[in-house]
């Protein structure tokens, strides 16, 4: 969702810039959901270009990374809660309308999302499972639930041990 909200800033820079700044800030949208820790130098060039002539911009991307180093530097509930209340008076009024989705998702299910600094466990598996029986089932075309949970089951899921 930070990068949701990245996304949001970046194109509502694109009305204020020259049709070959907006081609160039479209082929860089990469750079900027990248994780700065993941950039190369060429690309950090890019990054800091953008930022720096677009204030707004550099505002979200920092805002975007220091939302994600919530996640990579509490070590429990109390300090993730300490750092969030810390990144979200840090959020300027500039952004603050397209970080609203993301501030408020937080505030809704905060409970839920602190469990996972007690218990990091995430239920990525069980989505990328549904996608898989997504794709199965768009490409079968018909199967019956009991064929495309045989499907799911026999292909992906779960298979007993040989003794």
């Amino acid at each position: 969702m930070a990068n949701d909200a990245l996304e949001k800033v970046r194109k509502g820079l694109r009305e204020q810039l020259t049709p070959k700044q907006r081609r160039g800030l479209m082929h860089d949208r990469f750079v900027l959901l990248k994780r700065e820790r993941d950039l190369n130098d060429q690309e950090l060039l890019l990054l800091d270009g953008w930022t720096k002539n677009y204030p707004e911009l550099g505002a979200a991307y920092r805002l975007k990374e220091d939302f994600c180093a919530i996640y990579e530097q509490s070590v429990n509930q109390r300090a993730a809660i300490a750092a969030y209340e810390a990144w979200s008076k840090a959020v300027v009024p500039e952004v603050r309308d397209a970080f609203s989705d993301l501030i408020r998702a937080f505030t809704n299910w905060q409970p839920f999302i602190l469990n996972y600094f007690e218990h990091p466990v995430t239920n990525a598996y069980t989505e990328s499972l549904n996608s898989l029986i997504r794709v199965m089932n768009r490409l079968g075309r018909g199967y019956s639930f009991e064929a495309l949970r045989a499907k799911i089951l026999f292909t992906e899921g779960a298979h007993k041990k040989s003794l």
